[in-house]
């Protein structure tokens, strides 16, 4: 793929008109007061986010920002849809909230279950969605003694969570969403895996918190223990239970292969659980030497601590396509570039400014500054490159895209850290060494970190970006997904209730058409989802990953007639490859859809996309 600092183009043809989905979901989700259009939005954001400017700059940065929002930044959708207005809502699209093992009391700095439930609901009261690690709750059958009875493990607590969200969203218009992750070591990790067999957990993305350990014994036909630090109650007492030299009760053991085979027929049947590499996610984390990362975000692209914030934007890949379609088709690099470093800026104010549901969150945020600014529209983009998806030419040119963005970004980070600051717990030395991500950077970027240190432990994350695509970006492909299809039937669900079907057409092919014609062919670029082989799904991540310091959410779509024997080792691939985490969907009778052939997960605050990891 070409990339160039060309920003000389050919006369472009008129802008698209809006389709009526996108102009619709603007002006139920963004679109606030007297507002009509997309400029309105970004005159009302741009303004906003300048507020964290000194007050003498802030017109100008007020010009800057909202260029930027017209040359294709797209921030997430709780910045877009209450930035500069007066609902008492978070910036902030997603969280990590921690749960301890008591009903009320602290659990080594975890929150007792009640005490979490509470955090929660007010988190998505105020907009965000939260995901949780439920491991440290004891399993069913756990002694406690307190009350002198038997515990009943962390699903039915997860059913109270559901029901708890499901009842914060009846009052307002905005969905909430959650994610649950387990252990697979956890004793309950059986009960885990099968809790959506039967349509429970609505409100709930699942994912298993896998361990390397865990998977080499996949690997090795070997035995897993099951192991809490919870002594086993009476009730389901055995000769086999012990106490390890580590302090952890063995609850019994099984054979991982047979573990394995339930959490991917289960994957095969309901699209849950999803995977997450906990081993890669925290071998990998800039931060690695003051926390430690067990849960993820509901769409699995922001692996966080406990109170950990999601601040997530995304860049329009398609605006930086010189020629499109043609043979000198090429990518605008320089353009590309200058447009993420303002973009950062953009998402360390979003942290100054927003209001914050919990203290504890305000107080991660601010002492580490975590941003997510990734991209939209890479299947357009390629496809508008002239590119298939599914071939080397177009992984290497995503790959290529990936890092000019980690460059641009790490780079912007370190001027904004010689002009406000570095982040309060920045250490050099720690941050660049043990093989975190920062470890890999390339030399000059780390001579500027260690001279000048670096404003945000972390940087990029590539996220779903369904909502804001729609609306924004004409429907552009979403985050790292290649298109659904190209034209598709579509739902909305309807604030009053009721779901509203459209006809949706596919950014790439309204562009294609306008510039070719109705009746011209489709090249070989034009490859969807289902038209690629799932491998392919997972070496496109593959490609992108290693230049994201977060993760990637990432749906790997397959057809409803994949056999389990071609879906089974889907996850294994994928960590074999070094993903942090993925999740697969399947078409079936029983999962409802937002398209009209498919659909994934949960939805997430703001989102109408598969829910994934990667």
């Amino acid at each position: 793929m070409p990339m160039t600092s060309d920003t000389v183009d050919t006369p472009l043809p008129a802008a698209l008109p809006a389709q009526p989905i996108s102009q619709d979901v603007l002006m139920e989700k963004y679109a606030r007061g007297d507002e009509h259009c997309i400029d309105d939005i970004h005159r009302r954001v741009a303004r906003a986010l300048a507020q964290a400017e000194k007050p003498e700059d802030r017109e100008a940065w007020t010009s800057r920002f909202r260029q930027a929002l017209q040359d294709g930044f797209l921030p997430a959708g709780r910045i877009q849809s209450a930035a500069g207005t007066t609902l008492a809502a978070t910036l902030i699209n997603c969280f990590v909230q921690p749960v301890g093992d008591s009903i009320t009391g602290d659990d080594e700095g975890h929150p007792g279950i009640y005490v979490a439930l509470a955090e929660a609901a007010e988190t998505m009261r105020r907009g965000g969605g939260v995901g949780y690690d439920f491991s440290r709750i004891r399993p069913r059958g756990a002694w406690v003694a307190g009350t002198q009875s038997s515990a009943s493990g962390p699903v039915p607590f997860m059913r109270v969570f559901d029901c708890s969200c499901q009842t914060v969203e009846s009052a307002g218009a905005r969905r909430g969403a959650q994610m649950g992750v387990l252990r697979c070591d956890h004793p309950d990790i059986e009960d885990f895996i099968g809790a959506k067999d039967h349509a429970g957990l609505t409100n709930f993305n699942l994912s298993v918190g896998l361990t390397d350990a865990f998977l080499q014994a996949v690997c090795d036909d070997r035995s897993v223990e099951l192991v809490h630090r919870a002594q086993p109650g009476p009730s389901i007492h055995t000769d086999a239970q012990h106490r390890r030299g580590d302090g952890l009760w063995v609850y019994g053991t099984r054979p991982a292969r047979a573990l394995w085979d339930r959490i991917m027929r289960s994957a095969y049947m309901h699209a849950e659980p999803g995977a997450l590499f906990l081993d890669r996610i925290n071998a990998d984390n800039n931060l690695s030497w003051c926390e430690t990362l067990v849960a993820t975000n509901p769409c699995g692209e922001q692996p966080l601590p406990p109170y950990g914030a999601c601040c997530l934007g995304s860049i329009d890949l398609t605006r930086f396509v010189k020629y499109p379609f043609e043979p000198a088709a090429r990518f605008d690099e320089e353009g590309f570039s200058r447009l993420v470093g303002v973009a950062v800026r953009m998402l360390d104010n979003v942290l100054d400014i927003t209001a914050w549901p919990l203290q504890r969150q305000r107080q991660e945020a601010l002492g580490k500054r975590r941003i997510g600014l990734g991209f939209t529209g890479l299947g357009d983009a390629l496809v508008m490159l002239n590119l298939r998806y599914d071939a080397g030419e177009g992984r290497d040119a995503a790959q290529r895209i990936a890092q000019s963005l980690r460059d641009a970004a790490y780079a912007a980070s370190c001027e904004l850290a010689r002009e406000r600051g570095a982040f309060s717990l920045f250490n050099a030395d720690l941050h660049l060494g043990r093989g975190t991500f920062a470890s890999r950077l390339p030399e000059p970027l780390k001579a500027q970190i260690r001279a000048h240190g670096i404003r945000n432990s972390h940087l990029l994350s590539i996220a779903p970006a369904g909502t804001i695509s729609l609306a924004f970006a004409d429907n552009a492909s979403n985050g790292i997904e290649p298109a659904y299809a190209w034209t598709f039937a579509r739902h909305r669900r309807l604030p009053e209730g009721g779901m509203e079907e459209y006809v949706v057409e596919d950014h790439a092919l309204r562009l294609f058409r306008q510039r070719k014609g109705a009746h011209a062919a489709l090249g070989p670029a034009f490859v969807g989802a289902l038209q690629m082989s799932a491998q392919a799904h997972v070496e496109m991540v593959a490609a992108v990953a290693p230049f994201i310091d977060a993760a990637i959410s990432k749906t790997v779509n397959v057809p409803a007639d994949c056999t389990y024997e071609d879906f089974k080792d889907l996850y294994m691939h994928a960590w074999r490859r070094g993903l942090k985490g993925l999740t697969t969907y399947r078409p079936n009778p029983g999962l409802g859809a937002v398209l009209k052939e498919a659909v994934s997960r949960s939805m997430c605050v703001g989102c109408t996309t598969p829910m994934a990891a990667g």
